[in-house]
């Protein structure tokens, strides 16, 4: 008898697998000069993303990083105005103005993130702040990675969310290198994790590899941190298949063989081999699959009809009156 496929897990496999067809498209046309700057992937990390969004609810607060497709992908935004933001056109998320690295859509709660490491750390604690404040039971969960764990930022919010008890989920998706520095190299503790003890703040490491047991333990943070109890500190162990950049036009370090060694624990095919074994059909995983593509194309080319904002759009959305501009500098 074949097995009934659970919406939610087919969702998980769904989510991830847009993730890695976004990601593998961004690359193709950053190759071909469609994106301007730089762009830095999440293939290899998506069981994180999702498994840790899926705990959500559609309202509740997310913080990215500079890795930034990922995240809004995994918290169900559309994907037509993600793509339109990396080409800079007006229908992107943030109007064309953010590009790759600085990615915000309130309609999913993801609150923005920014190429500054560290720096969402105290976005997200902020936001935790407001809702504790409104007596809301929305909770904030915030990405970063080990690299930023050595930011002042990183120290300064574990302290204020666990001294007021915010509703906060600090999530470290540690992929082993800050650009090309090994974790072992610049932290003398052999996991993240164990600096929550330090703020009295409870902490768990999880396997960034297996979607399940990541949605899992970021569930109990949620249930803790909706119910009063503060904040938690998790620690995923992942790893970044490409380089810290795409097109960077060198290779910081030989990391062939270790490569070699993750790729065998590939969160998309372990899943897949998961859900096979548990009775859904092939041919159920193959449509998802065929569909996720197609989904993919549909937003490059709902990017690539989109228009490039106008000169003066680049005086909205700013804190001061817009300026006129001067005949001479009109293009």
């Amino acid at each position: 008898m074949s097995y009934l496929p659970n919406d939610r897990d087919l969702e998980k496999y769904r989510r991830m697998l847009r993730i890695r067809e976004f990601e593998a498209m961004a690359e193709a046309i950053h190759s071909a000069g469609e994106v301007s700057g730089a762009l830095h992937t999440y293939t290899g990390q998506e069981a994180v993303g999702v498994g840790s969004c899926m705990a959500l609810r559609t309202d509740d607060y997310m913080v990215g990083t500079h890795r930034s497709h990922g995240h809004p992908i995994a918290k169900g935004a559309a994907l037509g105005p993600l793509m339109a933001e990396l080409l800079g056109k007006v229908t992107g998320v943030c109007k064309g103005k953010g590009g790759s690295m600085h990615l915000s859509d309130f309609s999913v709660g993801s609150l923005g993130e920014t190429s500054i490491v560290g720096s969402g750390i105290p976005v997200a604690t902020g936001a935790a702040l407001g809702t504790k404040l409104q007596g809301s039971d929305r909770v904030a969960l915030c990405f970063f990675g080990d690299g930023a764990a050595n930011e002042g930022a990183f120290h300064e919010g574990l302290n204020l969310a666990a001294v007021w008890q915010l509703p906060v989920i600090f999530l470290c998706e540690n992929n082993g290198y800050a650009v090309s520095t090994p974790f072992n190299e610049v932290m003398a503790i052999a996991n993240v994790a164990d600096r929550g003890s330090a703020y009295g703040i409870p902490s768990e490491i999880v396997d960034g590899q297996d979607v399940d047991a990541v949605e899992e333990v970021i569930g109990r943070a949620v249930a803790r941190a909706r119910s009063g109890g503060g904040p938690t500190l998790v620690e995923a162990k992942t790893y970044r298949d490409g380089e810290h950049a795409v097109n960077m036009g060198r290779s910081l370090r030989d990391r062939s063989a270790e490569l070699e060694v993750w790729r065998q624990r590939d969160p998309i095919k372990l899943y897949r081999a998961q859900l096979l074994g548990s009775g859904v059909a092939a041919a159920t995983l193959d449509q998802i699959e065929s569909d996720t593509r197609a989904d993919v194309e549909e937003a490059l080319r709902f990017a690539r009809d989109s228009a490039y904002p106008e000169q003066g759009d680049a005086f909205d959305d700013v804190f001061v009156d817009r300026l006129p501009i001067p005949e001479y500098i009109k293009i």
